[in-house]
């Protein structure tokens, strides 16, 4: 996905994985957070799942923090199918996980149209994307004007996860960025 003009594909810092839903891109991005020779700041999405039904988001930040990115049990004027949006929870985990500090990695999992409901999350992505920080994502295949912003920044790099290469990614990727931490 490089274009003529665009920063080379050695340098760019912002990594990040796209694909179908359950294609295996949060697998990808928690493979990554263990196999991370650093310190890394940001969150993870996994699915809560009831009698093997899909019923919600949780949202899990790398200090510590979690709570329901979307359920359908909440109510909200925010809703994504059946889901409703958790926006405080955006706000008051995401927000500060992926706000750049000391450490030199961010992980954000996802840019997606849930997380795109709160202002505060796409200016605090914004912010992240432009720090000295190496950012490795998720973000979601389709998108809005913001989502279509990321996607095409010169300083990104999207790799779509399939079958064939979602267990090869993770180390892939973290080889990509040893240049960039040393």
């Amino acid at each position: 996905m490089n274009k003529k003009g665009d920063v080379p594909l050695q340098n760019k810092k912002n990594i990040f994985v796209t694909g179908a839903p359950s294609s295996g891109k949060t697998t990808v991005i928690k493979k990554i957070i263990q196999l991370l020779p650093v310190s890394a700041r940001g969150f993870y999405t996994e699915e809560v799942r009831v009698e093997n039904k899909r019923v919600g988001f949780l949202m899990h930040s790398l200090d510590g923090r979690e709570g329901y990115l979307a359920h359908q049990d909440i109510s909200s004027d925010y809703k994504i199918r059946r889901y409703g949006v958790n926006i405080a929870n955006i706000e008051s985990i995401a927000v500060p996980a992926i706000t750049p500090n000391a450490e030199r990695v961010i992980i954000l999992d996802e840019i997606g149209k849930m997380e795109c409901f709160s202002q505060r999350f796409m200016a605090a992505a914004k912010q992240a994307l432009d720090s000295p920080c190496i950012v490795i994502g998720t973000i979601t295949l389709g998108g809005s004007d913001f989502i279509l912003e990321v996607k095409n920044r010169s300083d990104i790099e999207i790799f779509e996860v399939t079958l064939e290469n979602r267990d090869s990614l993770p180390e892939m990727i973290i080889k990509r960025i040893l240049p960039l931490l040393n």
